[in-house]
């Protein structure tokens, strides 16, 4: 190496030395890197009340409304079932038809006692009037009447339950017996169901109970149809919850339901709530631990704070805050990782 090259590096090196550790000359980049390292970068959000509505799909079933399980009320062989599930039927119209020849023979009877009774009571009467017979036997024999009168009237009272007629215009859901079978008292032959009577019937949460009343509109969507929504109406709210899951039943009407509608077959019901002031914050910010639900809160001298909350509807991405928080509070809502209570942070935008 050249003698004159060598001599200039160690003078070099030493002014570059003296420069940087000179009063005004400038710091050291690395310090900067150093200081930005302390600051906590969080997003947050000012915690404000908004007039919201929601939107609910709740799964559920269509079943009758008005469905009637029909019994025998005597005992005999049936002589005639002409209907399978599926027919329509007409209210009135003889739907089984017992054998009622022993009733029949019965009433017969009764009836024929029922004429000598009222026919002994005008022979009595008239010997009365003679002064021949006693106002004691008038009165067995006039007793005798009313007696016989009951046995007529409950035997064409048992008479007519061996014809089994529809109780409304419906359809017939349940066959459980055939001609020629012997059913006992109280045997459940068939069953019949209203089909205008459909309803949907669907478990909603207690936080949404309060927020809906009947009347209410609502979508309807059969799976089993397509996903073609139909309008539907709320029509009762059931008075009690599952003690469990804390659901209620909400029965939904459809207003014009469309062909190939059955009951039992799955459908989803859309309910809007009404417009209610809400305390909501971002769904990201809400917090769990050991002690239950909380958030970070930004203090007044820029540090980080936890606060307990109770949380209620989730809308969307928001959930609703009940308790804890108060309009104006600032959240934190990114920037968890490493948190610590009392630590300061800097809010840079999201």
């Amino acid at each position: 190496m050249p003698k004159g090259l060598s001599t200039a590096m160690p003078a070099a090196l030493l002014a570059a030395t003296l420069l940087a550790c000179s009063p005004g000359g400038d710091p050291p980049a690395s310090t900067g890197r150093n200081r930005g390292a302390l600051d906590h970068l969080v997003a947050s959000v000012a915690v404000e009340r908004a007039a919201t509505t929601s939107s609910h799909e709740r799964p559920g079933s269509l079943r009758y409304r008005r469905q009637v399980r029909l019994f025998s009320q005597e005992e005999g062989r049936i002589t005639a079932l002409d209907v399978f599930e599926g027919d329509t039927v007409r209210e009135g119209e003889v739907l089984v038809a017992l054998d009622d020849d022993l009733l029949q023979a019965e009433l017969d009877k009764a009836r024929a006692t029922l004429a000598q009774a009222e026919l002994d009571v005008r022979r009595l009467e008239d010997l009365v009037s003679k002064r021949a017979a006693s106002d004691a036997e008038l009165s067995q024999a006039r007793t005798a009447v009313a007696v016989a009168r009951g046995d007529v009237r409950l035997l064409e009272t048992r008479l007519a339950f061996t014809r089994i007629p529809a109780p409304f215009d419906g359809v017939v859901t349940e066959r459980l017996v055939e001609p020629g079978d012997f059913v006992s008292k109280n045997t459940h032959l068939l069953s019949v169901a209203d089909p205008t009577s459909l309803v949907a019937e669907v478990y909603v949460s207690e936080l949404i109970l309060p927020r809906i009343k009947v009347g209410d509109p609502a979508q309807l969507r059969i799976d089993a149809l397509g996903g073609t929504e139909f309008p539907a109406r709320i029509l009762r709210i059931h008075p009690s919850l599952e003690q469990t899951s804390r659901q209620g039943i909400v029965e939904l009407t459809l207003e014009d339901p469309p062909p190939g509608v059955k009951a039992g077959q799955f459908v989803r019901v859309t309910l809007e709530t009404a417009a209610v002031e809400r305390l909501l914050i971002p769904f990201r910010a809400l917090r769990r631990d050991r002690d239950g639900e909380l958030v970070w809160l930004i203090t007044d001298d820029g540090t980080a704070a936890r606060r307990q909350v109770r949380s209620g509807l989730q809308i969307a991405d928001r959930i609703e805050i009940l308790e804890g928080l108060a309009p104006g509070d600032r959240i934190i809502t990114r920037g968890f990782l490493g948190l610590s209570e009392g630590k300061t942070v800097k809010v840079v935008p999201e």
